[in-house]
């Protein structure tokens, strides 16, 4: 790299309660993966301004969209299912209009977790609510008594995934009950559980370096490899070229 790029990260917010003023955080793992990917991380705090939003992308590289709780399926005109946990409603707007920005802009973008199911959302997607009812046969993807929990990966052949993974046998941890059913167009799927549910996905628009992954990379509970995805990320965010064979 010429230079260490600089990439945001979208922050939490957390509404105040019961005398506690409100307040944004981020995740560590998030820019403790920037920073060893060789990236310089920068934390953006949600806003309602576009031209805001706007100006802060222009002086960025790249940004990792981070997860969280799950997008409000009534913002799409779906129903509320039971199992959904949304976001706080001031993060969500933020979040939308972030991620519409970035997508507009082309600006080299590594989407996480609930990051990923907004970008498919935000590029025309659509997603399932609740994987244990419309997707009766998948393996569990969540369990709420064990944070590492983890399955298989699936890599489709010439993806990034397929470049940093390699041969053999792959295994992400599972944090989600919420997937992506039609995907984005312009998109492609570069990984799945082997029930078939979507775990990763690269963009194939020309000039736009933009991936998703469903599990989480930053996490304590990623493999060491996980950290090549970062890496792949940051190098682009710099400036390195795609590959022809990653370009449709």
């Amino acid at each position: 790299m010429s230079r260490k790029p600089f990439i945001g990260m979208n922050m939490d917010f957390v509404g105040a309660a019961n005398g506690r003023p409100a307040y944004s955080l981020l995740c560590a793992g998030y820019y403790d993966a920037i920073v060893e990917a060789g990236g310089i991380p920068v934390a953006v705090p949600p806003m309602e301004n576009i031209e805001n939003v706007e100006a802060i992308i222009d002086r960025l590289d790249g940004f990792v969209l981070v997860g969280g709780r799950d997008l409000d399926p009534r913002n799409d005109g779906f129903m509320l299912h039971p199992s959904v946990r949304p976001m706080e409603i001031r993060r969500e707007k933020f979040d939308r209009l972030l991620c519409r920005a970035i997508c507009d802009q082309r600006l080299p973008l590594f989407a996480i977790g609930a990051g990923m199911q907004l970008l498919n959302v935000a590029m025309g997607g659509n997603l399932f609510l609740h994987i244990p009812e419309d997707l009766p046969k998948a393996i569990p993807h969540k369990d709420p008594h064990d944070s590492n929990h983890r399955h298989g990966l699936v890599v489709e052949p010439g993806t990034i995934m397929d470049r940093v993974y390699g041969d053999g046998e792959v295994r992400v941890n599972s944090l989600h009950h919420m997937a992506i059913d039609e995907l984005a167009a312009g998109f492609v799927i570069a990984a799945r559980c082997p029930d078939g549910v979507v775990e990763a996905i690269e963009s194939r628009i020309n000039g736009w370096f933009a991936i998703g992954t469903q599990f989480h990379p930053e996490a304590q509970s990623a493999s060491a490899l996980d950290i090549r995805i970062f890496e792949e990320f940051v190098a682009a965010a710099a400036g390195a070229e795609v590959p022809a064979k990653l370009v449709a």
